[in-house]
């Protein structure tokens, strides 16, 4: 039985991809890792639409977004969460962890911020160092409006951090041009790798608020993984092998252009919400993001058991409900290396 995979996360990986972690492993110190790890910062430019440096990270995303908050937080700071979801609130509990006053936005599960919230928010607490929100909340499948969120926060002294981990790629996300300080992804979602590498992204005011950062860092010390970036290097023993593979990662996204690999997502996106709708079912996102489709099930039906009879008997994974929606909502992903016959099977098992 052939398996199909439609998580959120990891994700189907390209043959090619597969195939690269069975490269022999290379010493990380050698020139030939010095030019694999110059030539992926500079392809994971183009997917972030950036022109600023993207470290590296040895971790999962929830560590590049903890990252972040130690390196542009302090002690004294005082930070909006945009709370809608199980990462939204992940924001908080980081926070939380570091002693840093956080002010809640509370959106409800399967809704997106109102960016008006945002800026009340603000005007409410001027001293405002950050906003800390999700490009799609994951556990939902609400996209949020990052552009309009970066409207707002230009001619404020405040932070707008993005955890971008499921939708970068999926959902367009330009850094610079919208004025977002900082990006978070990770590799084994969008990029179509394994699962192991974290990646932070931070803007030239992000990077100033590093310099008088006092919350305990070591390990993801984002200024010293610069400083080893620069030299086509890292801090510690990076993961050689996944960077081998999300360099073939990379390739693919550039051969097919970011721009076209986003319309791809979207496409599959509309066909699979339009196929659950014809279905007679709900969606549960108001306003969904590209990443992933999630869908309310009628009462009576089970998630997790439905979740194991189409793994167990037609070798079909979709993610289940997290937190409150256990049992309550399937999530079907169109994230990754997936096409039009993979969508297919997704919505008619």
């Amino acid at each position: 039985m052939k398996n199909y995979l439609f998580a959120p996360g990891p994700t189907p990986i390209p043959t090619e991809t597969l195939l690269a972690m069975a490269l022999p492993i290379d010493y990380h110190r050698a020139s030939e890792s010095v030019e694999l790890l110059g030539n992926v910062a500079a392809k994971l430019k183009y997917v972030f639409q950036t022109k600023n440096d993207v470290m590296i990270l040895t971790s999962s995303g929830t560590g590049a977004m903890e990252a972040t908050i130690t390196n542009l937080l302090s002690s004294n700071d005082r930070v909006t969460v945009i709370r809608s979801g199980k990462f939204g609130e992940r924001w908080g509990e980081i926070c939380a962890a570091y002693g840093i006053r956080f002010d809640p936005i509370n959106i409800e599960w399967g809704r997106s911020v109102d960016p008006q919230q945002v800026e009340d928010q603000l005007n409410r607490y001027p001293e405002t160092k950050a906003v800390l929100a999700t490009l799609c909340e994951t556990s939902t499948g609400a996209l949020h409006d990052i552009k309009t969120l970066g409207e707002i926060l230009q001619n404020r002294d405040t932070l707008l951090v993005v955890d971008a981990v499921s939708a970068l790629c999926a959902d367009d996300l330009q850094m610079d041009n919208w004025g977002v300080d900082a990006v978070i992804s990770c590799s084994h979602k969008g990029l179509m790798a394994p699962p192991g590498i974290g990646l932070v992204s931070l803007s030239g005011q992000a990077w100033k608020s590093t310099e008088s950062s006092d919350l305990p860092k070591f390990y993801f010390d984002l200024r010293q993984a610069q400083d080893a970036g620069n030299r086509g290097s890292t801090p510690y023993t990076p993961a050689i092998t996944f960077i081998k593979a999300l360099d073939r990662a990379l390739d693919h996204i550039h051969q097919e252009k970011i721009q076209n690999v986003l319309k791809r997502h979207a496409y599959l996106a509309h066909a699979t919400r339009g196929a659950v709708k014809a279905m007679g079912l709900k969606l549960f996102a108001q306003e969904p993001a590209n990443t992933l489709t999630s869908i309310c099930l009628p009462n009576g039906v089970d998630g997790q058991v439905l979740l194991e009879m189409m793994r167990n008997r037609y070798g079909v994974t979709y993610a289940g409900g997290q937190a409150k929606l256990k049992g309550k909502i399937i999530r079907i992903a169109h994230l990754g290396w997936v096409c039009e016959h993979d969508m297919i099977v997704a919505i008619s098992t």
